[in-house]
């Protein structure tokens, strides 16, 4: 009789595949938007002209995207460099005890749930096969799903944050000179609410929360460097 052909299992995709850029994407996009528009509402608040203005944000654009560069990459690279400082201690440790670390790898599985005999057969074929990949795995929580990967997220950072600062930089360009503040505010609360709506979708989150809690926190900034410009037109 013949036996059924069966196919090598099936790669799921998780969201966890995406969390790296995803992340680094929506932080530089909400930063833009945020920053640059709270900045064109703070300056054309004090009574600035349309030049001013124009200067002031893309002048924020430029030195934010830079600022995200920077500061991602140097970020997620302290992150790899501390993991593979682990890493590179679990090998040594490894090396030097290897019945103590098999010990310690029964321990944990013992402590999720598996009966001792059977936590100590699998700690002892997980380890003749792959000792350390097992250890950094379930000893230090490493994975390659979650490792990070600087130059990516320094690239989705900047070019976001570029991409979401340009929206109000545009605004600014073709609204009326008296009607900047609300325009420039209206448009930009727009867009993130749509930001935030797509962040949520991809991530499968609540949308509706996703897109008010985007939205709420820009609000609250344009607010406060509107209430600065209002501040500074009174006081020069």
């Amino acid at each position: 009789m013949m036996k059924p052909h069966i196919s090598g299992a099936q790669k799921e995709r998780h969201h966890g595949d995406r969390l790296g850029w995803l992340r680094a994407a929506v932080r530089g996009a909400n930063d833009g938007i945020v920053s640059t528009a709270s900045l064109v509402v703070g300056v054309a608040a004090a009574g600035s002209s349309r030049g001013g203005v124009l200067l002031a944000s893309v002048s924020g654009l430029v030195a934010g995207a830079m600022s995200m560069a920077a500061g991602e990459y140097v970020s997620v690279k302290s992150q790899q460099d501390a993991e593979t400082a682990d890493i590179l201690q679990e090998r040594n440790e490894l090396a030097a005890a290897p019945v103590a670390e098999l010990r310690e790898l029964t321990s944990i599985y013992i402590a999720r749930g598996v009966e001792p005999g059977l936590a100590r057969q699998v700690a002892e074929q997980l380890m003749s096969h792959d000792a350390l990949g097992a250890h950094v795995r379930d000893e230090l929580g490493i994975t390659n799903v979650g490792r990070p990967l600087p130059i990516q997220a320094t690239f989705a950072s900047a070019s976001s944050f570029a991409v979401g600062a340009l929206l109000p930089v545009l605004v600014v360009t073709l609204a009326p000179l008296g009607l900047i503040i609300p325009s420039v505010s209206g448009a930009s609360l727009v867009f993130l609410a749509f930001l935030g709506f797509a962040a949520a979708k991809a991530g499968d989150a609540n949308l509706w929360m996703g897109s008010l809690r985007v939205t709420f926190w820009g609000a609250l900034a344009m607010i406060m460097t509107a209430g600065v410009g209002e501040l500074f037109s009174l006081i020069r």
